[in-house]
């Protein structure tokens, strides 16, 4: 009997979430299913299943993991291949008996926000920045989160915004995260960045001061959020690039459909305005 760690990579738009609920179609589920049938597990409270991240529904992942016991071999081709084509074990590591899975040494999150071609997309990225720091460090982070958090402190190592002709990346690399709470940092930057929060209110919004009622943050849209990297101490995984490369073709099958849908589109919108 050993324990593995086994990372998971997904496109999130057809899963309702990571975790298995009754009549939707999940992350959770479909690896069960498939350990299930290859008999790696029979029972998730016998195999100390567990998982890292729960993520939300349309949320992506390069870089999940789960873990739990087993006496069988991991066989990750014939798991993959019981998987549909929208969730992949990509690494494996051999873990300590005792690994705890969820409480890796940092996570990172990657945020892709697309500049509207509608709109004049005239951000203060020198403003957005300097907000950024802010976030560096452990804060409160309540007014950040839907919940009310029995702890709402956080601790945060970096924030970075990449920005190209076509959208802004950010990216977030914090020892834990509370729900929503990326997302609502990308909407607050979004705010500085058009001049609606001033760089201030960020450090105002980490104060141990609920202002979820004066100042509201929207979650930025999930479908642009990545769960994209989990770090812990003297684990190495072994990537599996044949189930990597399986999700590339997806992907690639996926980008293309949702460019044709985009051009579509901006034609119908070409044709309607002729038409007024």
């Amino acid at each position: 009997m050993r324990r593995v760690a086994l990372k998971i990579a997904y496109i999130g738009t057809k899963f309702h979430g990571y975790q298995r609920q009754p009549n939707y179609r999940t992350v959770e589920g479909e690896l069960l299913k498939a350990f299930f049938e290859a008999g790696v597990i029979e029972d998730t409270w016998k195999a100390h299943y567990s998982v890292a991240g729960r993520t939300d529904k349309g949320v992506h992942s390069t870089g999940n993991v789960i873990s739990f016991i087993t006496d069988e071999e991991i066989r990750l081709n014939y798991l993959n291949g019981l998987l549909p084509k929208d969730v992949k074990i990509i690494g494996e590591a051999r873990v300590p008996y005792g690994f705890k899975v969820r409480f890796p040494l940092s996570r990172t999150y990657t945020y892709v926000q697309p500049f509207n071609p509608f709109e004049e997309n005239d951000y203060n990225f020198d403003d957005m920045k300097k907000a950024m720091q802010y976030f560096i460090g452990e804060h409160n982070f309540r007014n950040f989160s839907k919940r009310h958090e029995k702890n709402p402190n956080r601790k945060i190592f970096n924030v970075d915004l990449t920005v190209n002709k076509d959208m802004m990346i950010f990216k977030v690399v914090g020892e834990s995260f509370l729900w929503n709470m990326v997302r609502k940092m990308v909407t607050s930057l979004l705010l500085v960045g058009k001049g609606e929060l001033e760089v201030e209110d960020i450090n105002k919004l980490l104060q141990p001061v609920e202002l979820r009622e004066t100042i509201r943050l929207q979650p930025a849209p999930a479908n642009g959020l990545i769960l994209s990297d989990m770090n812990y101490k003297n684990i190495k995984f072994k990537d599996c690039d044949y189930s990597k490369n399986k999700l590339v073709e997806e992907l690639r099958k996926q980008y293309m459909s949702n460019e044709q849908e985009k051009f579509a589109d901006a034609k119908l919108i070409e044709i309607l305005k002729q038409e007024m």
